[in-house]
């Protein structure tokens, strides 16, 4: 279909303009032609980092515990919570092996339980059952320890197996409703 069909009678195009439009139209089609890439699209705007305790209320005192002087209440969490915690922090702050954390602030697996325990997120009683059932995947999964500590130091134990582990032990203790 012919462009100058489109225009309306009181804009007429000269010559020239018509030669202009089909060599426009030429160009386009050339375009239409040629291969798109197949790059995703990735917003310029970029997406949002979160910190490790997203979805946590953050550990807040009360008016109550500024006027008697006491420490902040832990937020409670379950004990799948907190092993999904320690998870984000050692992804956050980064793993080590051969001590609880280091000036970097990597941390080991017990070096997160802690981190996460004095952030305010749960009790200890919350990351003795979260220990216990660390244990309790490393024995169902034929890797026989004495802690979960000897677990993560063993040369050939690896970031991604501990965040595999703590996925486990997570899953397992919302099973038992822990």
């Amino acid at each position: 279909m012919s462009t100058a069909l489109l225009l309306p009678r009181s804009l007429a195009l000269t010559p020239e303009g018509i030669a202009l439009v089909a060599e426009i139209e030429r160009y386009l089609a050339q375009l239409a032609t040629t291969a798109t890439p197949t790059v995703p699209y990735v917003c310029p705007l970029g997406s949002t980092l979160q910190p490790w305790h997203f979805g946590f209320p953050v550990p807040r005192p009360t008016l109550l515990d500024r006027l008697v002087h006491r420490p902040t209440r832990p937020v409670p969490v379950t004990v799948a919570d907190h092993l999904r915690l320690a998870s984000r922090y050692i992804s956050a702050f980064g793993w080590l092996q051969g001590a609880m954390w280091d000036s970097a602030g990597r941390v080991c697996l017990l070096g997160a339980q802690t981190a996460v325990l004095l952030h305010g997120y749960g009790t200890p009683a919350t990351v003795t059952t979260a220990r216990v059932q660390v244990m309790e995947v490393l024995h169902a999964t034929g890797r026989p320890v004495n802690s979960p500590d000897e677990y993560n130091d063993r040369p050939t134990t690896r970031q991604a197996d501990v965040h595999l582990l703590l996925d486990r032990a997570a899953a397992r203790a919302q099973s038992l409703g822990f």
